[in-house]
């Protein structure tokens, strides 16, 4: 059909290329959770980042993304994605979803996670849990199912039978492709939806991102064009992580152990791609 975006199947020597990208975008996250802190500012998140970025020989696939001005993206609070780091000072009880990718030899990875300062409300660790159980509910469709859209089936089941509708699964904003572009086809929903879906196939990488709010799920973006923050003032959080598909099995690629640790309670037992 004309117009429809194609699908970028790689082969198992750019497969590894997406491990090393993963691997990097991985490693500066754990830079910026740590650095995630009360008194810090938003801006000292993505200068953590920026650094592992640069001590890897790696660019970040956010800055200047159509004029994006950061290297990550920290949402605090009623923001869901697309927060601008700057000068604000972080503070005990905050929620934030720290969002952010690397570029490895024109290879990209993207990752995200949620981090709570301080003892979290019971609310905003639900809120979180949630999110990221979702987030591995749907990596394990991706290496059971046969379906792009068996990943957000199973998003949306784990968070209803988990807490009813309790919380808002966002459905403006969704997972994608990745590879040799931050974002391409296909789109990976977070719920479940009707109509045909691209098989799931070897060579194809997704980058999978729930995001979960604590009330409705209408937002709206701020003057700055990129904040998203929700119309009612409800929490968000944001967990993603990029995977590959391969003729083996499934890695996760912005997880250092592929994904074991979470995957295999799970009945999935994530395989390395050949040659890595």
């Amino acid at each position: 059909m004309f117009g429809r975006r194609k699908i970028e199947y790689k082969t198992d020597e750019q497969l590894r290329g997406m491990v090393r990208a993963g691997v990097v975008t991985s490693r500066a996250l754990d830079a910026a959770v740590a650095a995630a802190r009360p008194g810090a500012t938003t801006a000292d998140v993505d200068a953590a980042f920026r650094e592992v970025l640069a001590a890897n020989g790696a660019t970040s696939n956010f800055l200047g993304y159509f004029g994006y001005p950061a290297t990550v993206c920290v949402s605090v609070n009623e923001e869901v994605v697309h927060g601008i780091p700057g000068e604000r000072v972080l503070e005990t009880g905050d929620i934030l979803s720290i969002d952010g990718g690397a570029i490895v030899d024109g290879w990209n990875g993207d990752s995200a996670r949620t981090v709570i300062l301080g003892n979290p409300s019971e609310e905003d660790q639900l809120l979180s849990d949630v999110t990221r159980e979702a987030m591995w509910r749907g990596i394990a469709a991706a290496a059971t199912g046969t379906r792009v859209g068996d990943i957000g089936a199973a998003i949306e089941d784990h968070v209803r039978e988990r807490v009813g509708q309790r919380l808002g699964i966002l459905e403006d904003y969704v997972g994608h492709g990745i590879g040799s572009q931050m974002h391409m086809a296909p789109d990976v929903l977070n719920y479940r939806a009707s109509g045909g879906s691209p098989a799931l196939k070897p060579g194809m990488c997704l980058a999978i991102e729930p995001m979960l709010v604590t009330g409705g799920i209408a937002t709206s973006t701020l003057s700055d064009d990129w904040t998203v923050v929700t119309d009612d003032g409800g929490r968000a959080s944001q967990w993603e992580h990029s995977v590959a598909i391969h003729r083996g099995g499934l890695w996760v690629l912005t997880a250092e152990d592929g994904g074991a640790s979470e995957l295999e309670p799970l009945g999935v037992t994530p395989v390395p791609i050949p040659g890595s």
